[in-house]
């Protein structure tokens, strides 16, 4: 499996959402899916984001958020049984 790619552009992202950094695992002439930590010093989350290209213009389609670390052991734990299931 290939690795992501390091950031290297800005995200289409709201301007209130504060890009600490960023992976993009996904991206082509219509889409864009990327992980992204975002916050400040006193509160960071992780988040999944898909945006969908229209003409010149990113649109969000879907957002994920992780706003919790102690939240990830089950997010994992339960996507990690359901992969398990797909061909």
């Amino acid at each position: 499996m290939a690795e992501p790619a390091p950031n290297s552009e800005k995200l289409p992202t709201n301007e209130m959402i504060n890009v600490l950094e960023y992976v993009t695992i996904s991206k082509n002439e219509s889409w864009w899916t990327a992980i992204v930590l975002a916050g400040d010093a006193g509160r960071k989350k992780v988040m999944l984001y898909m945006w969908h290209k229209s003409g010149d213009k990113w649109s969000r389609k879907q957002k994920f958020t992780i706003p919790r670390k102690t939240d990830w052991p089950l997010i994992r734990d339960t996507v990690e049984k359901m992969m398990s299931k797909v061909d």
